[in-house]
């Protein structure tokens, strides 16, 4: 990748099971993969579906909110889109790296244009209401890295093993032009 290629990346996590949240948040309480996701992030301009961005207690500055509702209430820093690809150049003009944080239907219109994704795997089912996009590909990305970590699971009070994959797309698809998008929820 040339250095002055944009970096466009999604960064999730996902059980076993499929499940990635639950209720607008996640179905699990692991403090140590939640700061993973955090530091991953920080300093990044992030494009964040309206579902996502209404569960989060903070949002940096440099959020682009994915969302058709035009009363939609902003924090300071935050501007609505009206698509992903909207989203995504709004973000790389920043000159930050870009990370798509979700939800799911946020990560089925983003992946294409990503070069990486960041997901972390746990080891556990969970009841949950929100799969992880089948239609994403990852087995046919490159596997770049791998860190396995066990940690507790603060509701069920069990030890569960945490994969952190980073995922490389060789030739992720170029945003189309300004004026070109398909409207995303």
């Amino acid at each position: 990748m040339a250095d002055a290629e944009p970096l466009i990346a999604a960064i999730g996590a996902v059980a076993s099971n499929g499940m990635l949240g639950l209720d607008g948040w996640l179905p699990w309480d692991i403090p140590e993969e939640l700061a993973y996701f955090e530091a991953t992030v920080a300093g990044a301009a992030l494009v964040i579906g309206r579902l996502t961005y209404e569960s989060m207690d903070v949002v940096p500055a440099d959020s682009f909110i994915v969302s058709r509702r035009g009363d939609l209430q902003l924090r300071p820093g935050c501007r609505r889109v009206a698509s992903v690809e909207e989203g995504l150049r709004a973000a790389l003009a920043t000159g930050k790296p870009v990370f798509v944080i979700g939800g799911a239907s946020i990560y089925a219109a983003a992946w294409p244009y990503c070069r990486r994704f960041y997901l972390t795997r746990i080891d556990m089912p969970f009841a949950g209401d929100t799969l992880f996009p089948a239609e994403i590909p990852l087995d046919s990305w490159d596997l770049v890295s791998e860190v396995t970590q066990r940690y507790r699971e603060r509701n069920s009070g069990q030890d569960v093993t945490c994969h952190f994959l980073q995922y490389e797309q060789r030739q992720p698809r170029p945003l189309p032009a300004p004026g070109g998008d398909p409207a995303e929820a």
